[in-house]
């Protein structure tokens, strides 16, 4: 016991999306592997994205809720469950004191970020986006450090941001600049992923746009397209119709391995999929979420983008003939291919869950050096 004692404790904070767990997920690895005690505080929802996590890493599910979905009862009782989780975090940061406290954003960080409010502990945020989610806009002006995984990031009148890019899993940094095998006369592939949402219109669009592919490019192609479960049959149907091999799955658990693979990626631009792109470095077609708040998956591209390592597809000029057009400008370019994955490389940052230790190692010194 008294070996744990001396431990540092972290408390991360993370809604139940990928965009907000993966970055998590990272840190973990990097401050377990450091000799710190790690645990994550999320909701039921978030809990179910936990699987990759280490068994080391302690999972703390507690109350919150949102204003975004419900009627007006449920809305009504929001600011009860939310701060009904306040003071049980507090609680428990009273038996077991943190050394620092880091929110990744979604409401399911709500809880812990205002109790290391209330008590006053060293704490920050991590924001993935070029623009702050709701939460993290709340507390940007309520925490000791703003970590940024997008550059620049718009923040609040007086904030200023630390610049760590988005952390990437071990599996992506593993893979970190994997050779490139650029799109010739032999087998390649095309990786295709949507996220939790907004996927069916990549399901809608991509497979008719494939297998409008001229014939000496198809006959070469493997796809793998992850698409919504009610979705899949209709996906995978329609692949096997027009003589595309392809593997249609709800969820891949081997993306990274699938990238490194791809001679081109075809994406919506979330803040961790354009990380993983940059680190592995992979040409893309990036398709922005249109509903994303603040349109925040088209800034999340501009980097990418910018750099020549991308197309951007905005869904308002999305057609199959326009997707077909792109992948075959791709496909049909070698030394374009190549210079796409220099240049998604010249944008990567594969130290960033590195960098965002130190940062949270240099709160929590800073605090007890007071």
């Amino acid at each position: 016991m008294a070996e744990r004692d001396r431990q540092n404790l972290i408390v991360m904070a993370a809604g139940g999306t990928g965009g907000h767990m993966f970055p998590a997920q990272a840190l973990a690895e990097v401050l377990l592997a450091r000799g710190w005690r790690v645990k994550l505080s999320t909701d039921a929802r978030g809990a179910r994205y936990t699987a990759g996590f280490s068994d080391e890493v302690e999972i703390e599910e507690v109350a919150s809720a949102t204003f975004a979905r419900g009627g007006l009862l449920a809305k009504a009782g929001v600011p009860f469950r939310i701060g009904g989780g306040v003071l049980s975090m507090a609680a428990r940061m009273r038996r077991d004191r943190p050394d620092a406290v880091i929110g990744f954003g979604g409401y399911p960080s709500i809880p812990a970020l205002g109790a290391a409010t209330l008590l006053k502990l060293p704490r920050m945020i991590h924001e993935q986006n070029g623009i702050l989610g709701r939460v993290n806009e709340i507390f940007a002006k309520r925490v000791d450090a703003v970590a940024c995984g997008t550059w620049p990031t718009k923040l609040p009148e007086g904030v200023e941001g630390i610049h760590t890019g988005n952390p990437v899993r071990g599996a992506v940094r593993e893979r970190a600049g994997a050779g490139y095998i650029v799109p010739g006369n032999y087998p390649m592939s095309i990786l295709v992923i949507g996220g939790s949402q907004g996927a069916r219109i990549l399901s809608d669009v991509v497979p008719p746009a494939i297998a409008n592919l001229p014939m000496e490019l198809l006959r070469h192609l493997r796809v793998s397209h992850q698409a919504r479960e009610e979705d899949l049959d209709r996906v995978a149907g329609y692949y096997a119709e027009n003589g595309v091999d392809a593997d249609v799955q709800p969820f891949f658990t081997d993306i990274p391995a699938r990238m490194s693979e791809a001679q081109l990626v075809i994406s919506r631009s979330g803040a961790s999929s354009v990380a993983d792109l940059s680190v592995i470095g992979r040409p893309a077609i990036l398709v922005p979420f249109a509903a994303a708040a603040g349109d925040h998956q088209t800034q999340n591209a501009r980097q990418l983008t910018e750099a020549g390592a991308a197309v951007r597809m905005p869904e308002s000029k999305l057609t199959v003939e326009a997707m077909t057009g792109a992948i075959e400008a791709v496909l049909q370019d070698p030394d374009g291919a190549l210079q796409m994955h220099q240049a998604a490389l010249s944008v990567g940052r594969p130290d960033a869950a590195e960098d965002l230790a130190d940062l949270v190692e240099e709160l929590a010194e800073k605090e007890k050096s007071k």
